[in-house]
């Protein structure tokens, strides 16, 4: 197959060794060809409006400008363009908060050789691909109440050591205040207490730690 009719494809991702390995597996297919590779958000963001790739897969946590960040830059610019999420994140606030920014595909670093050649020819002929444990995840918790950006902001806070009255402090509510979000967000998590609402949140996607 010709350089022109392959698909084309552009890896962002800050790790060479990665980019690498993911380019050696695209080289063994006639009908692909890597075009660019990025090592930030920032440059995948322009190599995407130099080269116009058909496929650009995405790593979601790099310095400066995040996988998500870019890849709602590079839709806003180009409306159609088809991304795919290489990650090591399997939690689903993750993939949803891709999907939301436009991502057409989801998949765990951990499964690129088994999977990645199948997600870049379905994603390229304008479906979807997800990992089968992610879609799992999603599926799983796709009726349970969400976390209100307080409720976040007040487990964040939480996972990095800080006590009620600190909490209180730095959001600028009352202790009371912060006892309740922890209650509601127990419920929510189906959490036994903090330790666990945060291990629960952080394997989620819900915050970072």
């Amino acid at each position: 197959m010709s350089a022109l009719a392959a698909i084309r494809i552009l890896i962002v991702d800050d790790h060479p060794f990665l980019r690498e390995g993911v380019r050696r597996v695209i080289e063994t297919q006639e009908d692909m060809v890597v075009v660019g590779e990025a090592g930030t958000g920032e440059a995948g963001v322009q190599q995407h409006a130099a080269l116009l790739p058909d496929i650009v897969l995405m790593d979601l946590q790099m310095p400066g400008l995040n996988g998500d960040e870019a890849i709602t830059e590079i839709r806003a610019r180009s409306p159609r363009a088809r991304v795919i999420v290489l990650t090591t994140y399997e939690g689903d606030a993750h993939a949803v908060r891709a999907l939301r920014a436009g991502a057409s595909g989801y998949l765990l670093k951990s499964s690129l050789r088994k999977e990645l050649l199948q997600a870049v020819r379905s994603v390229h002929a304008g479906g979807k691909h997800i990992d089968a444990q992610v879609a799992t995840n999603i599926a799983m918790y796709i009726a349970s109440e969400t976390l209100t950006e307080r409720e976040i902001a007040v487990l964040s806070l939480a996972a990095k050591g800080n006590r009620n009255k600190q909490i209180a402090f730095q959001l600028s509510i009352s202790e009371d205040t912060v006892k309740g979000h922890l209650k509601t967000m127990f419920a929510k998590l189906g959490a036994a207490d903090r330790t666990h609402a945060v291990t629960l949140a952080a394997k989620r996607g819900l915050i970072e730690l």
